[in-house]
């Protein structure tokens, strides 16, 4: 069954050549030109991916974006016009798992949505599908991470930059160097969503994110996921 994809976009040219060349390559493409008709579109159908742009007619894209992830966690593309960071940012942090800025090359949408309809795919089975560290547990099979048993929400790509920090636990990990894990590609220079990916990701496991134990901050030279924590006094974690 071929993958779907929603894309939201008042460019009803773009939005027929997109359908048209994505459709060429396996996927199906259904095209809305407003949030209103498309949130409809997104609550009757099953789709395995949204590309929304954040100019829309009748509503502003990152409300969508808002709308969208507060009661679906289907990946989410955000397209945006070059140069509009603050928005980028906002969107990331509002849930979005990635986004390309206006005008794209055809190829490289294909790119990302493959990888973020890959990052969606059931893991393959595998021994170790569960990361334990003290009270945080990771598992790739469910795609579910818990704290002290407890779900934690994150979006695909945010799990997938997880996992990629834990698989390599006491390892500096540079921003180039986790985006090419993630994704199978360099981050563009002086790009600073991993930065937004990375803070989410703290809310959701560390107790006091603006102080985090687990993954830290080594200025100039990226991240690393502490192997070890010390909690309460004593060293946790068992792998």
């Amino acid at each position: 069954m071929a993958e779907r994809i929603l894309m939201i976009d008042d460019d009803t040219r773009l939005s027929g050549m997109v359908a048209e060349y994505l459709g060429a390559r396996g996927l199906e493409v259904v095209t809305r030109p407003d949030a209103a008709s498309g949130l409809d579109e997104l609550a009757r159908g099953r789709f395995d991916a949204l590309v929304l742009d954040l100019m829309l007619p009748d509503q502003d894209g990152l409300e969508v974006c808002r709308r969208v992830r507060a009661g679906s966690g289907v990946p989410i593309l955000m397209l945006t016009a070059r140069g509009d960071e603050e928005d980028r940012i906002v969107g990331l942090e509002l849930g979005a798992d990635d986004y390309l800025p206006k005008p794209f090359n055809p190829r490289e949408l294909l790119a990302r949505l493959r990888a973020i309809l890959r990052r969606q795919r059931p893991a393959e089975a595998k021994a170790g599908a569960r990361l334990r560290f003290g009270r945080l547990e990771i598992d790739r099979d469910a795609r579910v991470v818990r704290v002290d048993g407890e779900e934690k929400p994150l979006t695909s790509h945010q799990f997938e930059l997880l996992v990629a920090l834990a698989e390599n636990a006491g390892r500096v990990l540079s921003r180039d160097a986790l985006m090419n894990l993630v994704r199978g590609e360099s981050l563009e220079a002086f790009d600073r969503s991993i930065d937004v990916h990375v803070s989410r990701i703290r809310a959701a496991i560390e107790d006091d994110p603006r102080q985090p134990r687990r993954i830290l901050t080594l200025r100039g030279a990226g991240y690393v996921f502490a192997r070890r924590q010390d909690e309460d006094g004593h060293e946790g974690g068992d792998a």
